[in-house]
Parts: structure tokens; C-alpha cells; sequence
């Protein structure tokens, strides 16, 4: 028997090179004014911004342009939304990485009404209802790692010791399109490349072996770490298959948010939080430095207190999918997951915690903040002194 499960609702997704010139016939479903929310530079200095641009006009579509430099701030997103709610805008599409998905994904949410994200944001302010309506989305990762093209979050950032990060989250902030095309990643750079592909990985994992994953976000997760396996250095070495790892990539971390959006995550993604807030460190580098150490932690905890976990077994059968081989019993799968990990850890360069200004003395009001959403589906319930001993391992 399989057990019960729901999934909540997915966009409709267009995957493939050269996908970038459908865009301007799905902004034309919804109407003919966009604002497009890009970074600060990386596709705007690229070919696809002048080509996008005659696109839509020879469309007639109208356009205007916001960007996003950092990790979006609740501020960012209320000055958007009162410089464009007037504006007649129709359909916003963002064009850019995870912080880029996320503010837009925030200001299509809030155009209709003027409201302020405050008002919605998890955990801050009066945490209101959201109804909706929502103008029509459309997110084109132009990144591999956050999977923020296939989830209804928008994680907005306040830095700062009494910083927060938090999310505001509905199934109206889906998009109506998730458009992906691999040929948008290759300006890519490395530290860029080795940050996102490793929050994808995190994803992929953390989802697999969380208390609500199901077969179908298994399947997926399955999927997604052969890809990563495949294609995270393929791409990141930038040799002959490069292009090959960059479709493989993409396609990884698109399952990631995929699942992540149904199963939810777990400790590392639970410290991401509190890091990200109060520390200049970015998402996908306390990702990529964590997992390691956090499932290090989680199999000495599975073994301690509950072997019998559904997650033991899974944290074994991805040792074996992310080796491309069978081992012969799960404590060897254990050491191979946890050598490749380490491994991948140091030929990506991912910074140690220390060198964002982390030290032991900040583990106490890191842990404490450390237990929201994505830490209640971490496979068991971690002690503070094991989510200590996590960030230790990286300090």
C-alpha cells in the first residue's frame, strides 16, 4: 500500500535550450505591460536583454524594469510595489537567480492590493491572511540552485543581529510559468556555480530523507541527485560537457524546489535561516558548507535514537545514487555519502562559517532561532547541542 499523500499545486514548466525566446509569447498571454525584475548586471549585460527587449517590442508589449542587487529585503519589495502598482502593469517575470525569483515572486503577490509584505511575512508583524488576487508570474532562473521557480515562497531578508529571515508563502504566488533554459547559465562563475548547485544538492537530500517526503517527491529527488551527480562538475569544470552539466543542472535544482515545495527540508536549511539573517552569508555557501556536518550529525543521531527511520535507509540509498554504485550494507553507503560530501565540500571552495565573521560565541542565538519550518521535517529532532556540534564541524 502506498500511503496518502497531496501535492500542492505546480507551475506549468518549458524546459530547454533556447527556451528564452518563448518568453515574450507567454508575457502576451497575460497582457501587454511586464516588469521584468533582473539583477543587478549578469543578463542585462548578456545578449538575451537586447534580443529580449526587440522581442517585445515587435510584440507591443510595454515594459518597464526593476532590479535586485542582494538577498531582497521587505523594503525593496514595498517601494516596488508602490512605484509600479499604478502602472497598469500585467504580468510580472523575473529573469535572474533565487533572490530575484523571490522579491518578484513577493511584488506580483502584493501589485493587486498596495499592501505591505510586512503584513504576510511568517513569524513577523500581524501575519495576516493572504487572499489574493495576484498578478500573473513567470520566473526564468538564469541560476541552478534554488528551485524558486517551482515554489510558492518568497524568503525576504532583514540583516542584522536582530535580522530575520522569513517567507512569505501562499499557493497564489506560484508562477503560472516556470521557463528554463540551460544556455542562460553558462555566464555563470565558479563560486556562483559551486554555491547553488550545492543548495540544490541540499534540497534534493534534505527533502528525500525529511519525515513528509512521499514516492513522488522520491522519484523526483531520486532523479534530481543522478543529475547533480552527473552534471554539477561537468559544468562547474567547464570542459567538453559543460553544456551537457548545465542542463543537468538546472533540471536538478528545479526538482529540488519541486520537492522541497512538498516535503519540506531540514537542519541545514532550518540554520540557513538564522545565519542568512544575521551574518553577510549567502544561501546556497551556508548550504554547501552545512550539509556535510548536518548529515553527519543526523546519521549519529538515527543511529542512537531511531534506526529503524525510514531516513537511515534513504541516506543510504543516496550514498549509493551519488557514487553511481552499490555498496554492500547502509553504514558504507553512510561513509561514502559522507566522504563525497566532504569531498565535493572542498573542491567547490566553500567557505568556512568563520569567514562570514561566525564564531563560537554566536552558536547559542544562531540555535535558538534555528527551529522553524524546515527544521520540524529534519528527520528526527535535533538536541541544541547537536545543532551546535553542526556548526562547529564548519566554524
Amino acid at each position: 500500500m502506498i500511503a496518502p499523500f497531496s501535492i500542492a499545486r505546480l507551475p506549468r514548466i518549458e524546459f530547454g535550450a533556447g527556451f528564452i525566446d518563448k518568453l515574450p509569447g507567454l508575457i502576451a498571454q497575460y497582457g501587454n505591460r511586464v516588469l521584468l525584475v533582473t539583477g543587478q548586471r549578469s543578463f542585462v549585460d548578456s545578449p538575451h536583454w537586447p534580443a529580449l527587449l526587440a522581442a517585445l517590442e515587435k510584440a507591443d508589449i510595454g515594459w518597464e524594469q526593476t532590479r535586485v542587487g542582494d538577498e531582497p529585503s521587505p523594503r525593496l519589495v514595498d517601494e516596488t510595489v508602490r512605484q509600479w502598482r499604478g502602472a497598469g502593469i500585467q504580468v510580472v517575470a523575473a529573469i535572474g537567480g533565487g533572490s530575484v525569483m523571490d522579491a518578484a515572486k513577493a511584488m506580483a503577490g502584493l501589485l493587486p492590493s498596495g499592501d505591505s509584505v510586512m503584513d504576510y511575512l511568517e513569524g513577523v508583524g500581524p501575519e495576516k491572511p493572504y487572499h489574493g488576487p495576484a498578478t500573473p508570474f513567470i520566473a526564468v532562473p538564469t541560476t541552478a540552485g534554488t528551485g524558486s521557480e517551482a515554489t510558492k515562497n518568497a524568503v525576504l531578508s532583514l540583516r542584522g543581529p536582530q535580522g530575520f529571515k522569513k517567507s512569505f508563502r501562499h499557493d497564489l504566488l506560484v508562477p503560472e510559468y516556470a521557463l528554463l533554459d540551460p544556455d542562460l547559465l553558462a555566464t555563470c562563475p565558479k563560486p556562483q556555480i559551486a554555491a547553488n548547485a550545492m543548495d540544490a544538492l541540499t534540497q534534493l537530500l534534505e527533502s528525500y530523507v525529511s519525515i513528509k517526503a512521499n514516492p513522488f517527491t522520491d522519484a523526483l529527488a531520486e532523479s534530481g541527485l543522478k543529475a547533480v551527480r552527473e552534471g554539477l562538475f561537468a559544468w562547474y569544470e567547464d570542459g567538453d560537457q559543460a553544456a551537457a552539466g548545465r542542463s543537468r543542472m538546472a533540471y536538478a535544482a528545479l526538482l529540488s524546489g519541486i520537492c522541497l515545495a512538498q516535503a519540506g527540508l531540514g537542519s541545514v536549511h532550518g540554520l540557513a535561516s538564522p545565519l542568512g539573517a544575521f551574518f553577510p552569508i549567502p544561501h546556497g555557501v551556508v548550504c554547501g558548507t552545512l550539509v556535510g556536518a548536518a548529515t553527519r550529525v543526523n546519521l549519529a543521531a538515527l543511529a542512537e535514537r531511531d534506526p529503524d527511520s525510514p531516513s537511515w535507509r534513504k541516506y543510504a540509498r543516496a550514498g549509493d545514487l551519488l557514487h553511481g554504485r552499490h555498496y554492500p550494507n547502509p553504514e558504507e553507503s553512510h561513509a561514502a555519502l559522507l566522504e563525497l560530501l566532504d569531498d565535493w565540500t572542498e573542491r567547490l571552495a566553500l567557505p568556512r562559517l568563520g569567514a562570514y565573521g561566525i564564531r563560537e560565541s554566536d552558536f547559542g542565538h544562531v540555535v535558538a532561532n534555528s527551529r522553524g519550518g524546515s527544521m520540524k521535517t529534519n528527520p528526527l529532532t535535533l538536541s541544541d547541542a547537536e545543532i551546535a556540534e553542526v556548526l562547529r564541524q564548519r566554524l
